[in-house]
């Protein structure tokens, strides 16, 4: 199968590049904590209990790629696929059920599910608040904003999704691991206005169409920057591992030449994956999650530390 043969590449490439095939495993906890942290009151009080919890089990989803079947296709969409021409007439948010009419099931996750992913883990964290399930609360939490940050990837909407087809092979870890590593520590991160999502399903489909529409500017501007300064690779040590990454110049010519791009959907996956608990819990009917997260519970230290401010928002992303 066609995302078989995705797994495998993107694997190579990460071990050639010393990259990963989602955001960077940093990016991903930043998000989640900083969703946590962005939620109205009185949910985040009680998912601040499991802050550290939700932020290091960002990466679940991408950990089962290798084991768990079918995983991968729920990581992407391959909105520029002639085979999903088959969705052309149902709209700019299609349900999946009228997706299987359309197309086959085959087809659709041959070349990807991540907009129903988004609205499958929703229903999920539903149910989890519904039932005061505190292990399904933070784990469809966690993989829930997994999956929102992958949908601000721009390559994770498109068949030329690590630039193979055109001869850029290599470029999604640079715009979602390199960039982020080099440049995160400057960008503005901190959102509010996390409100209720009525649509999850047409959100989704918004959000990915908008990452769409990123790639042109993806592609073009990593072409402008190797034709200033060649491959500009060099060698350099990350997770005890050594490989090739693209140098600072390079790296801070594409990164001008995006224009803002990574640092805003960064954080915009905040504000989405925050705005889509917090809505999870109101269509849950609001409830009360004291008995569930027991915060009195913590530490004295800890208590006293979020008195001190400890675990309000960070603006600025702390990016190795």
């Amino acid at each position: 199968m066609r995302w078989i043969d995705r797994l495998k590449y993107c694997s190579a490439v990460a071990v050639m590049f010393g990259m990963c095939c989602a955001w960077g495993f940093p990016v991903h906890r930043h998000i989640n904590r900083s969703a946590t942290q962005a939620l109205p009151q009185p949910l985040r009080g009680w998912l601040m209990c499991e802050v550290e919890w939700l932020s290091a089990h960002a990466t679940d989803a991408d950990k089962r790629k290798h084991t768990v079947e079918r995983e991968a296709p729920r990581h992407y969409l391959d909105g520029d696929a002639p085979a999903l021409a088959c969705l052309d007439t149902l709209g700019e948010a299609p349900w999946y059920d009228r997706a299987l009419l359309a197309c086959t099931e085959d087809t659709l996750w041959e070349y990807g599910v991540l907009p129903w992913q988004i609205g499958w883990s929703y229903r999920q964290l539903v149910v989890a608040f519904d039932s005061l399930d505190r292990a399904g609360i933070l784990r469809n939490a966690a993989d829930l904003g997994h999956y929102v940050a992958d949908a601000h990837v721009p390559l994770h909407t498109t068949l030329n999704y690590n630039g193979q087809m055109t001869g850029q092979d290599g470029i999604h870890g640079v715009w979602e691991t390199r960039l982020p590593a080099l440049f995160g520590g400057g960008y503005g991160l901190f959102v509010e206005d996390v409100g209720y999502i009525r649509d999850v399903n047409l959100w989704a489909w918004e959000a990915m169409s908008h990452s769409h529409s990123c790639v042109p500017l993806v592609l073009s501007e990593e072409r402008h920057a190797t034709a200033l300064h060649g491959e500009g690779l060099v060698r350099e040590e990350r997770g005890g591992r050594l490989g090739l990454e693209r140098d600072e110049a390079w790296c801070a010519t594409y990164h001008d030449g995006l224009n803002g791009m990574v640092e805003a959907q960064w954080r915009a996956s905040i504000l989405g994956v925050s705005s889509l608990w917090y809505s999870a819990w109101i269509d849950a009917g609001e409830p009360d999650l004291s008995r569930v997260f027991e915060p009195e519970r913590r530490s004295w230290w800890r208590r006293f530390l979020q008195r001190l401010g400890w675990g309000s928002q960070m603006e600025r992303a702390p990016v190795p």
